[in-house]
């Protein structure tokens, strides 16, 4: 590891100010991911900025029934806190799905959201990655790609975003609140990471300095269910190959989707709204049928490289099982 500066930070103008004053600096919260990359070359901040000791941790009730959780939340928390459990079942499941109990003691919910890909290559600084090195060129295309996008993906990088957490956000409609020293911001979770196109290093839509102070998820529907499910190579801690978090809401007396919300996990460069899924099953009847049309419907657009097809298969089960699933509850 390179040696680097560190500066301790206690409110955030503080931290946004030596951030600016130090080109190549990086803000620090949990340091799960930056310093695993630290370590092997391929972030090399000349500058750590530790957020940890500015109030950002609290869980907090809203008026009309929203919850915040603060950047510097940790995950352990965010799983165990009661009206998460309640209201929001499926971020619950995926944080408790996404790292171990050891992990999730320390790891952040703004850290969650800005952590890199996994790809073997971006973390080998021997191979060639647009990710790391843009116009390097992408080593994933013709070598081991089996854990890649299907989804979204472009001639310069295959990569996927790891985060358990971003899918069920991107499925709550949730927005990601952000800090500068000209002002702050607020950007939908769906919106919040970017497909790789031409510029694959450019991981999300913050902007230089900027600062994740929280996340906001709007109330939840009286009626609705929720669920996030994930299918990895192993029950112990591991990516996903593939994952997905619903939200259903099924009119009682009609039968009828009034509202669904589906995100898939480990098919794309970020978490993988399916909009075209939601406009075919909104309004039907959720039956095994439409359901699963729905479901096929958008995974029709997924080009799947070389060794990676079956996840288009695995996607689709996994999205029929858990709105089947849902769907059966509420009768």
């Amino acid at each position: 590891m390179k040696p680097f500066d560190y500066v301790r930070a206690t409110t955030l103008q503080e931290a946004a100010e030596a951030h600016a004053a130090r080109p190549g600096s990086r803000y620090l919260g949990g340091g799960t991911n930056l310093v695993d990359l630290m370590k092997l070359g391929v972030e090399t901040p000349g500058t750590l900025v530790d957020l940890s000791r500015i109030p950002l941790h609290a869980i907090e009730e809203l008026p009309g029934g929203a919850l915040r959780i603060g950047a510097t939340a940790r995950a352990s928390d965010v799983a165990a806190h009661p009206v998460v459990r309640a209201r929001y079942p499926a971020l619950a499941q995926a944080l408790l799905a996404g790292a171990s109990p050891q992990l999730r003691n320390v790891a952040t919910t703004g850290g969650n959201l800005l952590q890199r890909t996994r790809c073997t290559y971006f973390q080998d600084v021997s191979k060639a990655c647009n990710k790391r090195e843009p116009g390097a060129g992408c080593s994933a295309l013709d070598g081991i790609h089996r854990d890649h996008a299907v989804l979204g993906h472009s001639p310069h990088c295959v990569a996927t975003h790891p985060s358990d957490m971003a899918v069920a956000l991107a499925a709550y409609d949730a927005d990601v609140e952000l800090y500068a020293t000209g002002g702050t911001r607020t950007v939908a979770a769906t919106a919040f990471h970017r497909l790789p196109g031409d510029h694959p290093e450019q991981d999300t839509e913050i902007r230089d300095g900027e600062i994740v102070t929280g996340v906001l998820l709007p109330a939840a529907a009286p009626g609705a269910r929720s669920r996030y499910r994930k299918a990895r190579d192993r029950a112990s801690y591991a990516f996903a190959l593939a994952s997905v978090a619903v939200v259903l809401d099924v009119d009682a007396d009609a039968g009828l989707v009034r509202r669904v919300a589906v995100a898939f996990g480990g098919l794309a460069h970020r978490p993988w709204r399916a909009t075209t899924l939601e406009r075919t099953l909104t309004g039907s009847a959720p039956t095994p049928d439409a359901v699963r049309q729905a479901v096929e419907a958008e995974l029709a657009g997924a080009r799947p490289l070389r060794d990676n097809a079956f996840k288009v298969a695995l996607a689709r089960n996994l999205a029929c099982d858990v709105l089947g699933a849902l769907a059966r509850s509420r009768t």
